[in-house]
């Protein structure tokens, strides 16, 4: 059987393919400067006789046909960027670059797919259809590589009809796997705003404009946005997460200013938000006699995983897993530009388990000792690829 064939394959590569991991977990790069990683991928898929091409700079973008390619196209998607942030975690394969690290699993996404890639390559006579093969870079950072495969025909020549994606989890144990229909993440918007004032001496405030007060106050005034006019059925959450303003304690600053997160899952909801966060700060900083300049940087959209496509994915798992090991994923805030996938075709956006309390490994994505149980690499291969391999969605 093939799912026999699969598994027995993902077996006998997973110490390569976490071989793979350590040296992609050595080596990160930033989002969009991602030329290594891309090389990389490269010589393997050329290394496994896969054809590929460059999109978006560095991502690189494959293509396996099984029996028949054209009776259907799915497509298997990866992304491959790290973070700026300095690993604390005392292994082998330890970050080389000072101040980057893979603490989002991206090493993980891209060694799952390659493995996936080179099973699927080696069974292709066993299975029907074409496999696209996405590797992305710039997942961390707007305007997300999503949107600019997406502009430069990554899902076009030949059009996937579904597009599948995964992510690590490190709140749920390895060996398991997590699904949900609907909506699964939010969108992300971020906030910038400068209040403008007349500066001057603390001890004589009724000659200036104290920016640092009126900053204050919108910061809390902007709460009520959340909860006085979303549904509260609806999650959405406005973060201000930074304040820069003044350098001494005699001074009321002549300048402010703010940063933050507006994040929702209803898109008519998130862009009506908008325009109450504009309309409160600038009648708000007015008020009280100061300028405003005030940006929403329009990021990712809402994650929404095809019910249909979800059902077929989640009970493919389960045939390959097991009942027991396939769950439901919670509804998350974070964010995901796979979102922009979603958006053109149908999508399903699942969760690796990776998490392994008896060995401590515990922390969580964007964290300096973000770590993983690497026996999910060989189980994510597997996985991706029997998918790849079996779904058949054809309805819109």
């Amino acid at each position: 059987m093939l799912k026999d064939k699969i598994k027995e394959l993902a077996t006998r590569y997973t110490p390569e393919l976490i071989s793979i991991r350590h040296h992609l977990h050595e080596n990160p790069e930033l989002s969009y400067q991602e030329f290594e990683t891309s090389r990389f991928v490269r010589d393997r898929l050329a290394g496994w006789k896969i054809p590929f091409q460059v999109m978006a700079t560095t991502g690189v973008v494959g293509l396996i046909k099984g029996k028949n390619p054209d009776t259907r196209i799915l497509a298997l998607r990866a992304d491959m960027d790290a973070l700026p942030i300095k690993e604390e975690n005392e292994v082998p394969y330890k970050s080389k670059k000072d101040g980057l690290m893979h603490a989002c699993g991206h090493d993980v996404h891209t060694t799952v797919l390659l493995g996936a890639a080179r099973i699927l390559e080696e069974l292709k006579d066993q299975w029907e259809g074409t496999v696209k093969l996405i590797f992305q870079p710039g997942e961390e950072k707007n305007p997300g590589g999503a949107s600019l495969l997406i502009r430069d025909g990554v899902l076009e020549n030949p059009k996937p009809q579904a597009i599948l994606g995964l992510h690590v989890h490190p709140g749920l144990e390895v060996g398991k796997l997590s699904f949900r229909g609907g909506m699964v993440m939010a969108s992300a918007d971020e906030i910038y705003i400068t209040i403008k004032g007349k500066g001057g001496h603390a001890a004589a405030p009724h000659s200036t404009v104290d920016t640092i007060l009126v900053a204050s106050q919108l910061i809390v005034a902007l709460q009520q946005i959340i909860s006085r006019n979303r549904n509260p059925l609806s999650p959405s959450v406005l973060s201000i997460t930074s304040f820069q303003g003044g350098s001494t304690t005699n001074v009321i600053p002549s300048e402010v200013k703010l940063m933050g997160t507006f994040r929702a899952m209803d898109e008519q909801w998130r862009f009506k938000a908008h325009d109450l966060i504009r309309k409160l700060a600038t009648e708000l900083v007015h008020s009280m006699g100061a300028e405003i300049d005030l940006h929403i940087d329009v990021g990712y959209p809402v994650v929404y995983n095809n019910e249909a496509l979800n059902t077929i994915a989640k009970s493919a798992a389960a045939d390959f897993l097991g009942v027991g090991n396939v769950g439901e994923t919670e509804i998350r805030l974070g964010a995901e530009d796979f979102g922009y996938y979603t958006r053109q075709i149908p999508g399903c956006f699942y969760r690796l388990g990776v998490m392994n309390t008896e060995k401590g490994i515990t922390s969580g994505v964007h964290t300096p000792t973000f770590n993983i149980d690497e026996s999910a690499i060989g189980i994510g291969a597997g996985m991706m690829a029997w998918l790849g391999s079996q779904l058949d969605f054809k309805t819109p």
